[in-house]
């Protein structure tokens, strides 16, 4: 029960590590060395937790995507401004490691066969969550049409973000909401 207590703590210093690391430096300079000397842990107990330096960031966006989920528990309550206002939530309120994904999506996910697997299926399981949120709201829109629409929505926050990751003063969340005219 100790030894899964300290892997415990040590997955947190990593992670507490990695998050500062990102906000302070970036993805280029948040290195494996980097988090492992900030989190005081050696570089084989940072592999017995993770794969990667990718896997870690990784986790520490999710865990910020996580945090903002209207339906955390996956019940399929949460209507598209729900889901719009979790996405404004996570650009706005996590702007560097928002930045963080943005740049993983684009340039990692291109050449890295395990990251674009990631994030194509986190992409299809928001498309699913927003096809699953315009049937709710409007029965009569069909699976096909709503899972159009829902690429479009989706389509719009990603260039959005985009945008909000290349310009600090863009206004993401007024342009964000904009989004929910093209859903009723």
């Amino acid at each position: 029960m100790a030894r899964y207590q300290a892997g415990i703590r040590t997955e947190a210093r990593i992670l507490d590590a990695t998050r500062q690391l990102l906000g302070e430096v970036g993805l280029d300079g948040t290195t494996l060395k980097a988090i492992c000397e900030r989190a005081e842990v050696r570089v084989g107990s940072f592999y017995n937790l993770f794969d990667s330096k990718e896997s870690v960031v990784l986790r520490v966006v999710s865990e910020a995507i996580a945090a903002v989920d209207p339906d955390p528990a996956h019940l399929g309550t949460e209507s598209v401004e729900d889901l719009v206002e979790a996405y404004i939530a996570f650009i706005t309120k996590e702007p560097t490691v928002a930045k963080i994904y943005v740049q993983i999506a684009v340039s990692g996910a291109l050449t890295n066969g395990e990251l674009h697997h990631r994030i194509q299926r986190h992409h299809e399981q928001r498309v699913a969550r927003f096809q699953e949120a315009l049937l709710r709201q409007s029965p009569v829109l069909g699976q096909q049409s709503a899972a159009e629409k829902a690429e479009v929505i989706l389509a719009t926050l990603s260039g959005l973000a985009f945008r909000a990751a290349l310009d600090d003063g863009f206004a993401f969340a007024e342009h964000a909401r904009t989004v929910l005219n093209t859903t009723a």
